[in-house]
């Protein structure tokens, strides 16, 4: 008789993750999909309004979860977010990248550099200094761990009115890329993920331009807009030990928007 083969796990039981941008959207989705399968959970914002309804209604579903104030543009700001969470909850599994910011929708040869400053500072300094940050931590502990990067599938397409956010975002793919080699010996994944078009307050200019919106459905393959769940589930799968073997890959999660 053949011995049954274990399947890696997506239970995130004993697991500590850190979420940045929970407060709402994808990632208040992946921060309610982690705790749902066990892990105690960080929610990480600029502002604690947000992230506090999200960890109260965590914490009433029967998981753990606490929220901070972190603006992830500010490297020292990151370190202690860190550092509290270690404080709190006694070590970080996971980190999820997720705030981002897209102060700037039109050509970019109008933008303004206030704004292209702010856009790299959140969506490429932010991720990075998040991700040495835990890497650090990791190291220190000699444990492996996952980072997942929310990156775009504009990070690998020319995107009109959307250039220098869609830069950053080639910037965090390539990141993702470089960060799993060089730390792969020590058992920390670095993986991506590129939401399509998902229906968040962030994607607002984009899902209520009626002339955007059927562009895109014509082009995508299940026809509809997506939704945080969808990315959450791919975030749940890269850190959790079901992706063991899974580093330096970009997940691309559009509904087929890039198949065409």
């Amino acid at each position: 008789m053949s011995t049954p083969v274990s399947t890696p796990s997506l239970s995130l039981l004993g697991k500590v993750a850190i979420v940045t941008g929970a407060s709402r959207g994808i990632g208040e989705a992946i921060a309610r999909g982690f705790a749902s399968n066990g892990a105690k959970v960080v929610l990480a914002s600029r502002k604690l309004d947000g992230l506090e309804r999200v960890a109260a209604s965590i914490r009433d579903s029967g998981g753990e979860a606490i929220a901070l104030a972190c603006h992830t543009g500010q490297p020292e700001q990151v370190e202690k977010l860190v550092a509290d969470t270690i404080a709190h909850f006694g070590k970080v599994d996971v980190l999820v990248n997720n705030a981002a910011t897209n102060p700037f929708f039109g050509p970019m040869m109008s933008i303004e550099w206030s704004a292209w400053d702010k856009t790299f500072e959140v969506n490429v300094k932010g991720y990075f200094a998040a991700t040495r940050a835990v890497a650090k931590h990791l190291l220190d502990r000699g444990a492996p761990g996952s980072i997942v990067n929310v990156a775009s599938v504009v990070g690998f397409i020319g995107s009109p009115l959307q250039g220098v956010y869609a830069m950053t975002k080639a910037a965090v793919i390539s990141m993702t890329k470089t960060l799993s080699m060089e730390l792969g010996q020590a058992g920390i994944r670095v993986n991506a993920i590129a939401p399509g078009l998902i229906d968040t307050k962030f994607a607002a200019a984009l899902t209520q331009n009626e002339e955007i919106l059927n562009m895109v459905m014509q082009r995508t393959a299940l026809k509809r807009v997506g939704q945080p769940d969808d990315i959450a589930g791919a975030a749940l799968y890269l850190a959790s030990d079901a992706s063991q073997y899974l580093t330096g890959h970009t997940l691309v999660v559009d509904g087929g928007w890039t198949v065409a």
